[in-house]
């Protein structure tokens, strides 16, 4: 999926959602938006993200809660979208790219991305039928991938 903004871009934006939300821009905050904006096919837990950063950047301190307020700031911001699993809580993903669904497989977790032309033209549809003015939707599709089916 492509990404419409630089990443010089989308941390000015950041440091300016901090500063307005009376926070410290922090190397910490900075490594949760670069880990989630340079690996942008991905979908990440808190704990993916911070064991990530752990493991690059073994001199930065990092608690889990840090992880976990700057995703939600980030979520705010509309900068990361969230995926939610109910009580296995949310994967992440980063918000600023082109709009898309997911495939979601109960076995292993893994999320594929897909858009759909007829899909999207049919929300469309069902929306106008109602009289219902639609500003976003979230679709995710519940199943079993192919590399699980096989096992």
């Amino acid at each position: 999926m492509a990404i419409d903004k630089a990443y010089e871009e989308v941390l000015e934006d950041f440091k300016k959602l901090l500063k307005s939300s009376n926070l410290k821009y922090t190397k910490q905050r900075e490594l949760i938006l670069e880990i989630i904006y340079n690996n942008n096919d991905g979908h990440f837990t808190p704990e993916d993200i911070y064991n990530l950063i752990k493991n690059s950047y073994p001199e930065v301190k990092l608690g889990i809660a840090t992880v976990y307020r700057t995703l939600t700031l980030l979520e705010e911001a509309n900068i990361v979208s969230s995926i939610s699993f109910g009580v296995q809580g949310k994967k992440y993903e980063f918000g600023l790219k082109e709009h898309h669904d997911h495939l979601v497989c109960l076995e292993c977790g893994g999320i594929e991305e897909f858009f759909d032309e007829t899909i999207e033209k049919q929300q469309e549809d069902i929306a106008k039928k109602f009289n219902f003015k639609m500003t976003s939707h979230i679709m995710k599709i519940m199943g079993v991938c192919s590399a699980c089916q096989s096992r």
